[in-house]
C-alpha cells in the first residue's frame, strides 16, 4: 500500500512541476517556441498515461475490501457520482475547456500565456458565474465527490482517493497563489464571498 501512496504523490509532483511555467520555459529553450502549441496537450496526455500507471500498481498491489455499502444506499450513491459527472461536463462548459484541454492550440498560432486554471478563459478573464458562482472550483469539488461516493471501498481505493485529495487541495492552494497574482483584488473579492469546495459553506456575497 505504501508504494501504491508513494506512487500516487509522485504523479501529483509531476504533475504540479509540469504546470509551472518554469517547466514550460525550460521545455520552450531546449525545444524551440514552436512546440509551445504542443505543451499543453502533452501536459494532459502526459498526465493521463501516468496515472493509468498508478492504476496498473494499484491493481497488482494486495488489498482487501473494506466495506460494501447494501442497497439503496449503494444506488444514491452512484446517482450522486452521476451528479459529480454532470457537474464536470458543466463546469467544463462553462469555460475555455478546449484550451485547457490544449486542441485550441492545434489549431492556431501558440499563445504566450496558457490558462493557469479552469477558472481562467482564453481571453484572461476570471470566471464567476454559474457553478463558479457556487464555488470557487467545482470541477475539483466534483471529482472529490466522485471518487468518495464509490460504493465499493477497499484499502487501495482508500489509499489513492486520500493521496488524491491531498494532491488536489494542495494543488488547489498553489493555484490559488497564482490567480490571487494575476487578478489581485478582483480574485481577492471573488474568494472571500464564494467559499473553495462546499457550497454554501459561507454567504455568497453580492459582487459587483
Amino acid at each position: 500500500m505504501y508504494w501504491l501512496i508513494l506512487a500516487v504523490l509522485l504523479w501529483g509532483l509531476l504533475h504540479s512541476f509540469l504546470a509551472t511555467l518554469k517547466a514550460k520555459a525550460f521545455v520552450l529553450k531546449w525545444f524551440g517556441e514552436s512546440v509551445a502549441r504542443f505543451y499543453r496537450l502533452g501536459y494532459n496526455l502526459l498526465a493521463s498515461f501516468s496515472f493509468i500507471a498508478v492504476l496498473v500498481i494499484a491493481a497488482v498491489t494486495p488489498s482487501w475490501r473494506l466495506y460494501l455499502v447494501p442497497l439503496p444506499w449503494s444506488a444514491l450513491m452512484v446517482f450522486g457520482e452521476f451528479l459529480a459527472v454532470v457537474m464536470l461536463v458543466v463546469g467544463f462548459r462553462q469555460t475555455d475547456a478546449w484550451e485547457f484541454l490544449g486542441l485550441r492550440q492545434l489549431m492556431g498560432a501558440a499563445s504566450s500565456k496558457e490558462p493557469e486554471g479552469p477558472l481562467e478563459t482564453t481571453q484572461g478573464h476570471l470566471v464567476t458565474s454559474g457553478l463558479y458562482h457556487y464555488v470557487r472550483h467545482p470541477l475539483y469539488t466534483a471529482g472529490l465527490v466522485f471518487i468518495w461516493l464509490l460504493p465499493v471501498m477497499t484499502v487501495n481505493v482508500l489509499a489513492i482517493n486520500i493521496a488524491l485529495t491531498v494532491y488536489i487541495v494542495v494543488g488547489t492552494y498553489f493555484e490559488e497563489r497564482k490567480l490571487r497574482s494575476e487578478f489581485r483584488q478582483e480574485y481577492s473579492d471573488y474568494a472571500e464571498a464564494t467559499p473553495m469546495f462546499i457550497p454554501f459553506l459561507k454567504g455568497n456575497k453580492t459582487r459587483r
